[in-house]
């Protein structure tokens, strides 16, 4: 949605990750409901005076105004919808989160609309913030499989387990996941 004379819309997006830039910024990656994947810039949001920084955390919810800019888009207003604060607390949830984020973060181009991995995400969240024990792991897993399916890469009903599964993404994505590693140290 444009308004006025300048190129601003607005969306409900996820923060899958976030890299610095420069002395006061951000490059962020959400995944929205409305655009998909986006790399928005998110200026001074580094500073200690930065109102917008307890919003732009990995695996909130949030909703966010956008500049349309020539090389990158801007983040200009930031509220957070949810925080999944059950997820925060423990490291296991965190990784599996992490693992989520991933996957989608590699296995999705930029601008592409997937409303359905957007609900997929979400709930993916919910389930890890709720689980108990050793059903994060089948939760990650299961997450895994339908993004698979959801995605085309594999027949709907077709099922990998363990490390078939893995070794079938990092060949999608051509490079090793960063959170498996961290999984697979603290499953051990």
């Amino acid at each position: 949605m444009y308004r006025g004379s300048h190129k601003l819309y607005s969306i409900d997006a996820i923060v899958l990750s976030r890299k610095n830039h420069g002395e006061a910024d951000r490059i962020v990656t959400v995944f929205s409901k409305e655009f998909g994947k986006l790399r928005l810039m998110a200026k001074g949001i580094r500073r200690i005076t930065s109102k917008r920084a307890p919003h732009l955390e990995i695996f909130t919810r949030l909703t966010c105004l956008v500049h349309k800019g020539k090389t990158m888009d801007s983040i200009i207003e930031v509220t957070s919808l949810e925080s999944y604060p059950l997820i925060r607390n423990e490291l296991e949830r965190v990784s599996i989160a992490y693992l989520l984020c991933e996957l989608v973060d590699t296995l999705l181009g930029e601008k592409q609309e997937h409303r359905d991995v957007y609900a997929l995400l979400m709930k993916g969240f919910e389930d890890v913030g709720n689980a108990l024990g050793n059903s994060l792991y089948t939760i990650s897993r299961e997450f895994a499989q339908q993004l698979l399916w959801t995605l085309g890469f594999l027949p709907i009903g077709h099922v990998l387990e363990g490390k078939k599964l893995l070794s079938f993404i990092e060949d999608i994505t051509e490079r090793k996941l960063k959170s498996a590693k961290l999984i697979r140290r603290l499953a051990a």
